[in-house]
Formats: C-alpha cells, sequence, structure tokens
C-alpha cells in the first residue's frame, strides 16, 4: 500500500547543447531537454497541488472527454463502462457492446463531437476481438447508444494498442495507434499500426494528409497514448520507448519518428528526434494535456505528473515531475473547464499497487 501523499521531487535534467536540434546528450541523466533549453527561461509557475479527489473506486479509467455543458464521460478500459461525473456526481451511463479486453487493449480513448450540441456524438477507440478501431455512439444525456464503426483494421494486441483521440480545431481526427509488439508495422506505410492518423470524423482520409488516400499522418512510433496541442496549435505526443527512453515528440506532417530503428535521440536525420527524453523508471508517459504555458504528462511507471514548459518558438523548458510516489501510476490527464486538471490513477490495471480509493480522478491546480 501507498503511503500518504509525499512532498513534491525534482529530477535533475541535463541540457543539450546543438543548434541544429540533432544533437547527442552531453552525460548520463534521467531526464532531457531538447536542445536550446539552456536559453533564458520565463519565470517558473507555481507549485501544482491536488485540489480534491473528484471520484474514487474506479476500475482503470482510461477515457475522458468534456460536454459543453462541462460535464464528463470517462470510460473504464475492462469494465468498458462509460460514467458521467456531473457536479461531483458520479452515475453509469452505458457499457460498451462488442469490446474485447485483454492486457493494455479494451475501452480506450474518448472525444466528444466538436458539433456534440448538434449530432450528440462521442467518439470511442475500442478493442474487439479482430482489431482496434474508432466508433461513434450517441448520447441523449442520459444513455450511450449503441457503438457504430468509423475506422476499422487497426491493429490489436495484448500490449502496445495506442488509443488516444483527438479532434484538430479544423474538425478532424487525430487517432494514436500502437505496433503491437510488431515493431515492424510502425514503418510499415500501408499499416495503421504504429502511426498518428488523421481523419475526417466519417473515418475517410482527412484532407492534406501526406500521402494521398492514406490515413497516416506520421509513423515510426512504438505506442503513442498521449496527444495535446499547446497554445500556438502545435501537436505533441507522448511515446513509450522499450527499455531506455521514453519520448515527448512534436508531431509534425509527414514526419518518421524511428521506431523499431531508432529509440530516444539518434544521430541519423531521417527520423524526427524527441524534445524530451526520460529514462522509461521514471515516465511511462501516457494522457498529455496543455495548461498554462505547459505540457502536462502523467506517468505510469514512473508514478509522477511531469511538467514541460513550451516556448513561444516552439522549444521546450526544464522538465519538473511532482507528486513522485504519492498516488501511484497516473494515466490521463486533461485540461478541464475552469483553469484544472484532471489527473486518473491507474493502479487497478493489474500492474499497480491499489490504495484503498482507487483508482481515483484527483483534481491538480497546476499553480
Amino acid at each position: 500500500m501507498r503511503p500518504a501523499p509525499l512532498a513534491t521531487a525534482l529530477l535533475a535534467v541535463v541540457l543539450t547543447a546543438c543548434s541544429s536540434g540533432q544533437g547527442t546528450v552531453t552525460q548520463p541523466s534521467t531526464t532531457t531537454a531538447r536542445p536550446g533549453d539552456s536559453a533564458a527561461r520565463p519565470p517558473g509557475p507555481g507549485t501544482p497541488h491536488v485540489v480534491r479527489t473528484l471520484a474514487t473506486g474506479l476500475l482503470a479509467p482510461w477515457g475522458v472527454t468534456f460536454l459543453p455543458n462541462g460535464s464528463a464521460l470517462v470510460g473504464e478500459r475492462d469494465t468498458t463502462r462509460v460514467l458521467s461525473i456531473s457536479h461531483g456526481r458520479v452515475r453509469p451511463v452505458g457499457t460498451v457492446a462488442g469490446v474485447h479486453p485483454q492486457g493494455e487493449a479494451g475501452l480506450l480513448g474518448l472525444a466528444a463531437s466538436p458539433h456534440f450540441a448538434r449530432n450528440r456524438l462521442v467518439f470511442a477507440y475500442l478493442t474487439t476481438a479482430q482489431d482496434n478501431r474508432v466508433v461513434t455512439m450517441r448520447y441523449d444525456g442520459r444513455r450511450l447508444g449503441p457503438p457504430r464503426p468509423v475506422l476499422t483494421g487497426i491493429p490489436n494486441g495484448f500490449v502496445h494498442d495506442g488509443g488516444r483521440l483527438l479532434f484538430a480545431p479544423d474538425g478532424t481526427l487525430f487517432v494514436s495507434t500502437g505496433e503491437t509488439g510488431q515493431g515492424r508495422l510502425a514503418q510499415d506505410r500501408s499499416s495503421l499500426g504504429g502511426k498518428i492518423l488523421r481523419i475526417t470524423p466519417a473515418g475517410r482520409p482527412a484532407p492534406g494528409n501526406p500521402w494521398k488516400g492514406s490515413r497516416v499522418w506520421t509513423l515510426g512510433h512504438r505506442n503513442v497514448q498521449g496527444l495535446a496541442f499547446d497554445g500556438a496549435g502545435r501537436l505533441w505526443a507522448t511515446e513509450f520507448g522499450q527499455n531506455t527512453w521514453d519520448e515527448l515528440n512534436r508531431i509534425q506532417k509527414g514526419r518518421n519518428y524511428g521506431w523499431p530503428l531508432e529509440e530516444g535521440r539518434g544521430s541519423n536525420p531521417a527520423y524526427r528526434n524527441p524534445y524530451v527524453q526520460w529514462r522509461t523508471a521514471d515516465a511511462s508517459p501516457s494522457g498529455l494535456a496543455y495548461l498554462d504555458g505547459s505540457l502536462w504528462a502523467g506517468a505510469l511507471r514512473g508514478g509522477r505528473l511531469w511538467r514541460v514548459p513550451v516556448r513561444r518558438d516552439g522549444t521546450t523548458g526544464r522538465p519538473r515531475d511532482f507528486f513522485v510516489g504519492a498516488y501511484g501510476r497516473l494515466r490521463t490527464v486533461v485540461a478541464a473547464p475552469g483553469g484544472n486538471l484532471w489527473v486518473t490513477t491507474s493502479n487497478r490495471d493489474g500492474r499497480g499497487d491499489p490504495a484503498p480509493q482507487d483508482d481515483r480522478i484527483l483534481v491538480v491546480s497546476p499553480r
């Protein structure tokens, strides 16, 4: 059983110093920042703290999406239940049929349609016995309707299933997928595994994608479980490494992020280097959100919340970690209406050490 919340902990970082962005770490470190971090830093914000515990007794909460009225829907990966949270009240609104949970697979990301007030649609990424897929469900405020497929044929597996959904301001949908433990899929442009996809709400390749007729936006990913836009509209992703380096990547159209040929920073200019890399024991980064000028990443194995400042020019400042060991595995991080973060624990997922209230949703003030 975990102890009571610990004091905020800091982890030293080492900066790189190559203006090309393709440099290597100058000395051993657990966390390293993108070249340019040695430039003048903006004034540091205050210390994040837990405001309250919003919900307890959940089972591996994974997907979280907010609706126009300020309420939220939360999905549990293994039970496939979807819960409504509104004004502190938690109630089930449905169980998604046809989901086949196994290992890291099950009911994963949720995203309300940008036109929810009109169409009442919620998108979900889930695992069936045959594949991973994106579906829609109609939500009338009381119950969820049955899932209807939008995109099928994403490879599924016991591990590395991706699963995050994020709508862009232009109404297209970004979908993160994993390579299911088959690294070769990440470099195979004909496969939907090990990619970040960009599709229309109907599941077709989005206009402007880098390869005509393809849903692929970027390739060379091992297992992306965090997607977020920063204040300038730049897309970022967290990615699980294998044994050495986890990554925070800036996602750019048509780029190759190197897996399985590279893990963390490398010297081949054909592959996009991460802006931040962490030792896997300190991260295993999952959910990602942007708030108050920083990216916030939940760490599973690392059991902490990471803050990475983002400058106006798109470079990143020094990462800092908080709540180290206090709440166990942190899965999903979302920016909530009102200026706080919601952070879910993932201790009842077969890999954690559950405390009496787990799994929980924590409301975290960023300052």
